[in-house]
C-alpha cells in the first residue's frame, strides 16, 4: 500500500515537470515554401530592352516559358506576386512600374475581376472593370512602353471553384479590347490561341493549365513581344 501512494506521489511531482519541459523546448522552425520561381526577381543583362510581365497565376505559369524563349534579346521581368483583380492593379501599379525604362509591357486583368465573391457578386463587376482598366491603361501609357494587352484566357463549363461563368469571359474580353483599340494598344489573343487546345492543355474544371499549356501560351507572349522590341533588339 506505501509502496503503491509513492508511486501515485511519484507520478504527480514528475509528470507535470516532464510536460512542463517538453512546453518550454524551442519548436523547430517552420519550413519556408520555396518561392514560385516565376516570381523571383532577375538581374539585368546591360543592353538589352526591358519587358514588364503583369497578370495573374496564368501569366506566372508562362513566365519561365518566355524568359527562356527571349533569353538574349530582353530582360524580362514580371510583377512580384499574382496581380489579380484590377483593384489591386490600381494599388500596385505605381510600385510595379518603378521609376525604370520600360520597353515593353505586356498585361491582363479579368480572370479575378469576373470571379463571383461568397455575397453572390462578381469581385470586380463590369462597370468598375472599365473603368479601372482604363485607368491603369493610362498610367502604363504614359512609361513610353509599348503596351500589348493579352485577353483573358477561357473559363470552362460547370462547377468551378472559386465561382466563375463561362460566358463572362467573352463579356469581359470584348470590353477590353474596345478600350485597347480606342487607346492604340496591341491585343495578344492568348484565348482564341488556346481554344482550340484546351481539352488537351486545360485542367479538368480548372482555369488553369497543364505545363504543356503554359508553355503554348508562352510560346505566343514571346512571339507578341518580340515583335514590339526595338529594332536594335531583334
Amino acid at each position: 500500500m506505501k509502496m503503491r501512494c509513492f508511486h501515485c506521489l511519484l507520478c504527480a511531482v514528475v509528470l507535470p515537470v516532464a510536460l512542463m519541459a517538453q512546453e518550454t523546448q524551442p519548436k523547430a522552425p517552420a519550413k519556408k515554401r520555396p518561392p514560385n520561381p516565376s516570381l523571383v526577381a532577375i538581374v539585368d543583362t546591360p543592353g538589352l530592352p526591358r519587358v514588364l510581365l503583369i497578370g495573374d497565376s496564368i501569366s506566372m505559369g508562362y513566365t519561365l516559358t518566355v524568359r527562356k524563349l527571349l533569353e538574349g534579346q530582353a530582360n524580362v521581368h514580371r510583377i512580384p506576386q499574382n496581380g489579380g483583380p484590377t483593384t489591386n492593379g490600381l494599388k500596385n501599379i505605381k510600385k510595379w512600374l518603378g521609376t525604370g525604362k520600360w520597353d515593353v509591357i505586356h498585361f491582363n486583368w479579368g480572370l479575378h475581376d469576373l470571379k463571383f465573391m461568397p455575397e453572390g457578386h462578381r469581385q470586380v463587376e463590369i462597370a468598375a472593370y472599365e473603368d479601372n482598366l482604363r485607368a491603369l491603361v493610362d498610367q502604363m501609357q504614359k512609361t513610353g512602353a509599348k503596351l500589348i494587352w493579352a485577353t483573358t484566357t477561357p473559363v470552362p463549363e460547370g462547377t468551378l471553384n472559386p465561382p466563375r461563368k463561362f460566358g463572362d469571359v467573352l463579356t469581359y474580353n470584348q470590353l477590353a479590347a474596345k478600350i485597347m483599340k480606342e487607346k492604340g494598344v496591341a491585343i495578344n489573343d492568348l484565348n482564341a490561341w488556346i481554344t482550340p487546345k484546351l481539352a488537351e492543355m486545360q485542367k479538368p474544371q480548372d482555369v488553369h493549365f497543364l505545363d504543356s499549356g503554359s508553355e503554348y501560351l508562352g510560346q505566343k507572349v514571346a512571339q507578341e513581344i518580340r515583335a514590339a522590341l526595338p529594332a536594335t533588339a531583334k
